[in-house]
This record gives C-alpha cells, structure tokens and sequence, in this order.
C-alpha cells in the first residue's frame, strides 16, 4: 500500500476509534494493533505509554477528583477515556514508523510545508534534548541524585521554552514582514 493510502487508513481509523464506546472493543483493538505492529510492537507501546503518562495521568486524577466530589464517578469512562488515547497514540506512533509522512502529503503543497516546518523542529528539538543528555552523562559519572536530575530537566524544559518562544516571534516577525496580518 503507499503512503498515501496509509494516510487515508489511519485518519479513518483515527475517526472510527472515536466512535466506538466499549471499552473491551478499544482493548481488542489494542491488543491487534499491537500484533500487527510486528517486532516494533513493544518499542511503539513504551513510546505510548511514556507520551500519554503524564496528561493522562492529571486529566484522570482531576476527573476522579471531581466526579467523586460530584458524586458521579463512572470506573467504565474513565477506563474508556485512558484506552482510547493509550489506541489513538499508540497508531500514530506506528503511522510515523511505518510511513514517510511527506510522501503520503505529496501533492497537497500547504500540507507538505507545514509537515516540513513541523519535522524541522521535531529535529532541531531531538538535536537539543540529545546534546542535554550527553552533557549530563558526561559530567557524572554516577547515577546522580534526584535534585540533579530535577534540576537538569527544569534547564532543559527553559531551554525548549526559550527556542520556541524565539522561533515563534520570528515567525511572526517574517509573515508581518510579507503581509500576512493587516494592523
């Protein structure tokens, strides 16, 4: 199948899984997904996994909250909830692996630049968290403490804040600069 024939797969698939309200159809669906996915399977679900831990995370711990202070907590949607998005990134993981998304958007130009910009800054990101770890690794020598680690990840997350920030001002400078917003 080419790529663009994949693009078209997933997108339905993507609007059929919201459609689909069971939560043991959306673990079938998982546990398919993750035996079609062949030997990447394991590799796809950790990325996953550690992509959704942290949002659905606090969207669960804040609707428990909620719905218990609410009197209204519901176990079936909450497993539904987490299932889904745990389905949904776990295809657009094998997606990415498994198709080069500028070919499955050749042909449509507006698509293709905005993917291009896109994977550009995936890229100049990736570049920049790989030279924090090898900067970190090479000043220690043992596994350093919890305070170190912390505050290596709060340099990195002000470093990525700080280049997107600046990306986007001058973005924004460079399509004033070609008319793109009448003041």
């Amino acid at each position: 199948m080419n790529a663009r024939r994949w693009l078209f797969a997933y997108l339905g698939t993507v609007v059929a899984i919201t459609f689909i309200h069971v939560p043991a159809a959306l673990a079938a669906l998982l546990v398919a997904a993750l035996l079609a996915a062949g030997p990447a399977r394991w590799r796809l679900l950790r990325k996953a996994v550690l992509a959704v831990l942290a949002f659905n995370l606090a969207v669960s711990l804040g609707y428990a909250a909620v719905a218990l202070w609410q009197g209204t907590f519901s176990a079936h949607y909450l497993l539904l909830v987490n299932l889904r998005v745990l389905l949904l990134v776990f295809l657009g993981f094998w997606f990415i692996d498994r198709v080069e998304v500028l070919a499955a958007l050749r042909g449509w130009p507006l698509a293709t630049l905005l993917a291009t910009l896109a994977l550009g800054q995936i890229r100049a990101f990736e570049r920049i968290l790989r030279d924090f770890r090898h900067a970190f690794e090479s000043r220690n020598l043992a596994r350093p403490k919890l305070a170190a680690r912390t505050r290596h990840a709060a340099a990195q997350a002000q470093t990525l804040l700080d280049k997107s920030l600046a990306a986007s001002a001058e973005a924004a400078l460079a399509m004033r600069s070609r008319g793109a917003f009448d003041d």
